[in-house]
């Protein structure tokens, strides 16, 4: 295969997002390349380490449409030189991973700890520390894009560095392997793949639900593996005990241990996240560009993951540095989506209850200290996240006109640049909105 052939290849096989942000990027070495590894280098580890963790199995799809080979995937950064040492660490890595393919970038340094997840946290490392001995299993739950399987993950490279055995796959992937492993008679290979590792680690288990025999066989699986004392770790979006579909015994064996959950980030965190993975990727973001994607993206760290990286390409792309007018640009489409889905009583509910007034003195004539600010938060936040024009926003609110609007907008804009409470609590409201945390 050429480097044309795997490029219009992949570019049938992937969403027109993910080739234009991604993928298009890589550059095949057919040279380097044999029936059993196909190397490809981008140009910087980042972008590698996402290509790596999210589309290697859509690669190794198309070689396999190709001239029907499955090869191992290995992503190399442009100009770089590993050492010997790590070129025998990788591969005493891949040796122990057992077919897993981890994220390198998922580790315990570069995970952000906060109020919202230091108890997963925690737990996490304790596992990772004495696997098999404290809190086994370990069952992680929590909305999407929180960070659970950054967690995972975390245990499964240090894991790994302790030279055992790791197994990580996803509910879904544990279910295609065992249909597989039916369907070609093949039983044996398959529990001895998951019932001989030291470290088992589950993503999404919430969709075992209603699967009857995949329930059955990972039963059995799961007491061959604590009754060996090997560590098992899962996630989950929602407790075990509000798994529908799930029979009560796996139920109560998934709370045999501890259940930790990860809630959402508040503003604080997200902006140490940005910080965290700006850092560690080499991106530079000054101050206002990080409080920008802060208060405009919703919670999800796999969003602002993928923020980073279209940031950092189009820099590299365009061979520009990065600046809040360029960041706005690219965010555009998603702040407008964001924007059609707040409403105007939202923007006030929220307000209202933050401030501790009630939502029908905003809209009222009063015009006390108290009130006249909680209107001014209002019409601020009501022109930033919504398609609200000032005249909307008047006659919602039953001011006279739009000219009243402007001057509140005037007046908050003041206050932002010189009083940092003030800022803060535009900061901390417009965050709550994004979230819907009302």
């Amino acid at each position: 295969m050429t480097h044309k052939d795997f490029l219009a290849l992949i570019q049938k096989e992937a969403t027109s997002i993910d080739y234009d942000r991604y993928l298009k990027q890589l550059t095949y070495k057919k040279i380097s390349s044999d029936e059993n590894l196909a190397v490809f280098e981008v140009s910087n580890k980042y972008i590698a380490s996402w290509i790596k963790s999210k589309f290697t199995t859509l690669i190794q799809n198309c070689f396999e449409q190709f001239d029907g080979s499955k090869p191992k995937v290995e992503i190399k950064i442009a100009g770089e030189k590993k050492s010997k040492k790590e070129i025998i660490q990788e591969q005493v890595k891949n040796e122990t991973a057992e077919s897993t393919i981890l994220n390198p970038s998922y580790t315990f340094d570069s995970f952000v700890v906060g109020p919202s997840n230091q108890m997963a946290y925690n737990a996490s490392l304790a596992v990772s520390n004495k696997p098999g001995i404290q809190y086994n299993p370990l069952f992680i739950y929590g909305g999407t894009g929180l960070g659970k399987t950054h967690l995972l993950q975390a245990v499964g490279n240090s894991a790994i560095e302790q030279g055992k055995t790791v197994i990580y796959v996803t509910i879904e992937q544990f279910m295609n392997d065992f249909t597989f492993s039916i369907k070609n008679k093949n039983m044996d290979h398959f529990r001895s793949k998951y019932r001989k590792c030291d470290v088992l680690l589950i993503d999404d288990i919430q969709f075992l639900s209603g699967k009857e025999q995949t329930q059955e066989e990972f039963f059995h699986t799961f007491n061959e593996l604590h009754n060996a004392k090997k560590q098992i770790v899962m996630t989950s979006d929602r407790l075990p005990s509000q798994i529908a579909g799930l029979v009560d015994r796996l139920k109560s064996r998934f709370e045999w241990g501890l259940t930790a959950d990860i809630q959402i980030p508040g503003l604080e965190t997200k902006i140490a996240i940005i910080e965290k993975k700006s850092d560690l990727n080499g991106i530079h973001l000054t101050r206002e560009i990080i409080n920008f994607i802060a208060t405009n993206l919703d919670n999800s760290i796999r969003e602002i993951e993928g923020v980073l990286i279209r940031i950092n390409a189009s820099a590299s792309l365009l061979n520009q540095d990065i600046t809040l007018e360029m960041v706005q640009g690219l965010l555009k489409e998603q702040i407008k989506e964001t924007k059609e889905n707040i409403k105007l009583p939202d923007v006030i509910n929220i307000v209202a209850s933050e401030l501790n007034i009630k939502p029908s003195d905003i809209k009222s004539k009063k015009r006390t200290a108290t009130v006249a600010n909680a209107r001014r938060v209002v019409i601020y936040l009501a022109r930033e996240l919504t398609h609200n024009s000032m005249p909307d926003i008047a006659k919602f609110l039953g001011m006279k006109d739009h000219s009243s609007i402007s001057h509140n907008i005037k007046k908050a804009n003041e206050l932002i640049e010189k009083d940092e409470n003030f800022k803060l609590i535009i900061e901390n409201l417009k965050n709550k909105i994004i979230n819907k945390e009302w």
